[in-house]
């Protein structure tokens, strides 16, 4: 005699239950980089010999519908020798920033000295990790100098995991781009004129080839005795 099957939904098989996660997971992967890419950005740090500069574009997008501005900030100084860049969504850099701001002056008054950049690279993993699960839609990079004068650069993803380097980083939409232009123009022991030409430069060619970001840009050149800030013109297009 036939077996009468068990009454409920029937089961789903292995391949059907592989390719609806496969397509959860596209789809989870597609939202996240939509939100990180829906207001654009580029930027960059870069060595050079005991300086270390620090770059953004400036556009204020939504998509690549709208325009609203051309000064954006997206470049925030942490202390005299550190600053940080934050690509991502517009509200979350800026959220992000005042929080910051606020965690590097509460550790000046409590220890009654200044946050060290890779002291400020390791809060900032640890504040990104801390909410992984609701997490900051930004990708920061920390450019500073130590004690000794010796450069420091590091990027993180947005749940906090640090990758240092030695001669430069980037972030946000434009990271393709820069990585190409950064790799063929950066050169070891560049003092700080030469380093601004060659983060400019890096800068706007990768933003020229990138929709979501432009309209111009911001250096800071950071140096043992001063910071030095530029202001780039970029197309308008």
């Amino acid at each position: 005699a036939n077996s009468v099957p068990p009454t409920g939904a029937p089961r789903q098989s292995a391949p059907i239950l592989a390719r609806h996660r496969r397509r959860s997971a596209r789809s989870a992967s597609a939202v996240m980089s939509g939100i990180m890419a829906y207001n654009g950005g580029a930027v960059v740090a870069m060595a050079g010999e005991n300086c270390v500069a620090i770059a953004s574009d400036t556009r204020h997008g939504v998509r690549q519908l709208m325009t609203i501005g051309c000064q954006r900030q997206k470049t925030f100084k942490l202390t005299d020798q550190t600053f940080v860049g934050l690509a991502g969504l517009a509200t979350d850099v800026q959220t992000f920033s005042q929080l910051l701001d606020f965690r590097i002056k509460l550790f000046s008054l409590k220890e009654e000295r200044t946050m060290q950049p890779q002291m400020a690279a390791n809060m900032i993993s640890s504040m990104l990790y801390e909410k992984r699960f609701g997490p900051w839609f930004t990708e920061p990079i920390v450019a500073g100098l130590d004690k000794e004068g010796t450069p420091f650069l590091c990027a993180f993803d947005y749940i906090g995991a640090m990758s240092k380097a030695q001669d430069f980083v980037v972030s946000g939409t434009s990271s393709e781009q820069l990585y190409g232009v950064c790799e063929s123009f950066w050169r070891p022991g560049m003092d700080k004129d030469e380093l601004f030409e060659t983060i400019a430069q890096c800068l706007l060619s990768a933003a020229d080839r990138d929709c979501l970001a432009g309209w111009g840009g911001l250096v800071h050149i950071i140096t043992p005795d001063e910071i030095i800030t530029r202001s780039l013109k970029g197309r308008m297009d």
